[in-house]
C-alpha cells in the first residue's frame, strides 16, 4: 500500500514551481490541500502556480519571495501571502505595490538596507569589500530581486569574501538549479 507524504509531495510541488513545472506543482498541490485543507503553504503555492500557468510574469517572483520569507518566519510568511493574494486584482502596479509593502515593514522591523542603496554607498566609496565590512555586522542587506542576489553574489566572491559567497551560492543552486547565472559564478570560482 502505497503511503502519502505530505511533507515531500509539498517539496516536490515546491521543486516543480522553481522548476517552472507549474502544472505539476499545481498538481502536488492539490495532493497536499485535500489532505489538509488549511496548509497555508499549499494553498499560496497552488494561487502562485495557478497564476505561472495563467501567463502572470510575477508569479515567479512572488514565490521567491515566498520561499525567502518562510526561512525566516513561516507564518509571517504566510500572513502576508495572504494579504498579497487576497488584495491582488490582477494589475501589475497593485502587484507591485503589494509586493514593496511588506519589505518597507520589513526594513523598519529589522536593522536593513536595501541593496539598490547599499550598491549606492559602494558607488559612493569606490570598495566593495571596505562598505560590506562597515555594515556586515549591524546591518542587514535586504536583497529583493534575484538579478540583485546574483551580483551581490558575485560581489562577495571577487570582494574577498568567498567563503560567505559560496555558502550563499550552494544554497541558490539548489533553489535555481538551472540559473545560468549563478552556474557560471560557480565555474570562474572552482
Amino acid at each position: 500500500m502505497n503511503t502519502f507524504n505530505q511533507n515531500k509531495t509539498l517539496q516536490n510541488a515546491n521543486d516543480n514551481f522553481s522548476k517552472q513545472e507549474y502544472e505539476k506543482a499545481l498538481m502536488e498541490y492539490a495532493l497536499v490541500l485535500k489532505a489538509d485543507p488549511d496548509n497555508k503553504e499549499a494553498y499560496n503555492g497552488a494561487i502562485l502556480a495557478e497564476m505561472a500557468m495563467s501567463g502572470e510574469e510575477s508569479a515567479s517572483a512572488l514565490f521567491d519571495y515566498y520561499a525567502v520569507l518562510r526561512k525566516e518566519d513561516k507564518e509571517d510568511a504566510d500572513e502576508i501571502m495572504d494579504g498579497i493574494i487576497s488584495s491582488m486584482d490582477g494589475t501589475l502596479e497593485t502587484l507591485n505595490e503589494l509586493f514593496e509593502a511588506p519589505i518597507l515593514e520589513k526594513l523598519e522591523a529589522e536593522n536593513g538596507i536595501l541593496y539598490t542603496d547599499f550598491t549606492l554607498l559602494v558607488h559612493d566609496s569606490g570598495n566593495f569589500k571596505e562598505t560590506f565590512e562597515n555594515i556586515m555586522f549591524s546591518t542587514r542587506v535586504i536583497i529583493t530581486a534575484k538579478d540583485d542576489f546574483i551580483d551581490f553574489l558575485d560581489q562577495l566572491l571577487h570582494n574577498g569574501f568567498k567563503e560567505m559567497g559560496l555558502s550563499y551560492l550552494e544554497s541558490a543552486l539548489k533553489t535555481y538549479p538551472n540559473e545560468e547565472k549563478l552556474s557560471k559564478l560557480l565555474e570562474e570560482i572552482t
